[in-house]
């Protein structure tokens, strides 16, 4: 386990010195395509309300032109208990705040992204490559967050329990669990930060925030606003870091006695390797892991709605989320047909392009390695039989983009049908049975999400309740929102985010007995 530096020792090691803001105003800083405002752009790391930085920096890059937006100040292992510590040191002040003054805080913070949603929005696209479209509705969901637990916040209910003894009186209190770690990935840079930091600090808890290397810019642009929204000092704090220095800052985050919670949202094989981290200190722990959803076609089902729900479930920025569909199961009585129509959508419905293109709905994948990714998906697929019906290979837009792509011919064997491709990849599957396409969606050993179309009433509740995911959409290919329970059952992983359960996860519950009476 990682163990407490000294403050000077730390001091020393780190040399955080403070960063002066860059000048309000229009202006903008200008790298390629790209824009990003210069108010809301910050370099440095953000511990105990400072902006700090560190002796390295590391680039990060528009996915779409390769160049460098800029450099950020790459954290290590000193930098994250220093963050750890500023956390600990604001939690007894912001847990011990009345409910309704730490709503009013989180209410300002979500009208100051509101206020600068389309800046915001910029810098999702420039630094994750999305449509700016796309980003700008990350935005609006990403704020939804923070409105919806500013008002959950004033919603901790305890609980008074009849006791079996008249002299006696049990009460339940629920209490801030503590600092809470927040590991967050690039997909979604900004709303997988606000779902999880909203729901902790209506708590009462305070965080640390370590964002993906590839997207470290919209955590520092959201700790800019928290320090105008008023949320005091040490509350809110920023560690980006570098790839090579993740290992270390997630082995503080994760080992350190002072943090009591972890929340992290990315792969299997790392949320287990965390998993393995928070062990020896007992951490509480959440986390959203892979998905592999399957989206069922019956032949009952509405084929137009079905391919309308199919392309906006499977090519949200382009494949790259966790809820998107990786396997598409059509019954053999509408397959022909389904796939047919489904491609048509495609090749008149996406657009590859840069994300500043307003005529794009396909941008650039985030790096050379998951174009690699599907590539390999592709070819294993076609090397046993499977054909190409669009698509199929690298976009001559540059080296992250690729082509949106459907297979047909499709059998369980494949690798595409067996690992989350994470990619614009559309395999399709023929099946003849409602059995048989229960057992094929839930051989996987994750189950995060799944769809299915039907217009079978007593199919619709079969398949719903038999279907091993946490998150099922029964006609429809979208099911993420700021009031539903967000997470997974295997090895999906544990608990729920969003909703009136997911402050839950940042909260203890502590029993109170008064005797004597």
């Amino acid at each position: 386990m990682a163990s407490l530096l000294p403050r000077r020792a730390a001091a020393a090691r780190c040399r955080l010195l403070l960063l002066p803001p860059p000048p309000r105003g229009p202006a903008a800083a200008r790298r390629g395509s790209s824009v990003l405002p210069a108010a809301l752009v910050r370099r440095g790391g953000l511990v105990g309300g400072r902006w700090v930085e560190t002796p390295a920096a590391f680039p990060v890059q528009d996915p779409a032109s390769g160049e460098e937006l800029g450099r950020v100040a790459d954290c290590g292992a000193a930098e994250a208990r220093a963050a750890v510590r500023a956390a600990h040191e604001a939690g007894a002040a912001w847990g011990r705040l009345p409910a309704k003054e730490r709503s009013v805080r989180l209410r300002r913070w979500y009208e100051l992204m509101m206020e600068n949603k389309d800046e915001l929005a910029r810098i999702i696209t420039a630094e994750n490559g999305k449509p700016l479209k796309e980003a700008q509705g990350e935005i609006l969901y990403s704020a939804s967050f923070l409105e919806w637990f500013a008002e959950e916040a004033r919603r901790v209910y305890g609980d008074v329990i009849p006791a079996s003894a008249k002299d006696r009186r049990i009460l339940v209190l629920k209490q801030p669990v503590g600092v809470a770690a927040i590991i967050t990935p690039w997909n979604f840079p900004s709303a997988m930060i606000t779902r999880k930091v909203g729901a902790a600090l209506a708590a009462g808890c305070t965080v640390v925030v370590k964002p993906a290397e590839d997207t470290p810019l919209s955590a520092l642009a959201l700790g800019e606003l928290a320090n105008q929204a008023g949320i005091p000092a040490g509350v809110y704090n920023v560690v980006p870091c570098s790839r090579q220095q993740t290992p270390a800052v997630g082995e503080v985050l994760c080992t350190d006695p002072l943090v009591a919670k972890i929340s992290f949202t990315g792969s299997t094989a790392t949320g287990k390797i965390l998993l393995k981290h928070a062990a020896g200190t007992v951490k509480r722990v959440s986390m959203e892991l892979g998905g592999h959803a399957p989206f069922i076609v019956f032949d009952s089902a509405n084929v137009d709605r079905a391919v309308a729900g199919a392309l906006a479930s499977k090519y949200r920025n382009s494949g790259q989320t966790c809820v998107c569909t990786n396997r598409f199961l059509v019954q053999k009585g509408i397959h022909d047909k389904f796939v047919e129509k489904f491609a048509k959508a495609i090749e008149r419905e996406l657009h590859v392009g840069s994300g500043f293109d307003a005529k794009t709905t396909q941008g650039p994948l985030i790096n050379e390695k998951a174009v690699e990714k599907v590539e390999r998906h592709i070819n294993d697929a076609v090397s046993q039989g499977a054909s190409v019906v669009t698509g199929g290979k690298r976009h001559s837009l540059g080296k992250n983009f690729f082509e949106p792509t459907l297979l047909s011919n499709v059998t369980t064997k494949m690798l595409c049908t067996q690992e989350e491709t994470f990619g614009p990849l559309a395999p399709v599957i023929k099946f003849e049975t409602e059995a048989e396409a229960i057992a094929i969606a839930n051989a996987a050993n994750v189950g995060l999400a799944g769809y299915f179309y039907s217009q079978d009433p007593a199919q619709i509740w079969r398949v719903a309740e038999q279907l091993e995911v946490g998150m099922v959409g029964v006609n429809e290919g979208i099911v993420s929102s700021v009031e539903s329970p967000f997470g997974g059952v295997k090895q999906s992983g544990l608990g729920r985010e969003g909703s009136k359960y997911g402050i839950d996860e940042y909260l203890e519950i502590k029993y109170v007995c008064f005797g004597g009476l």
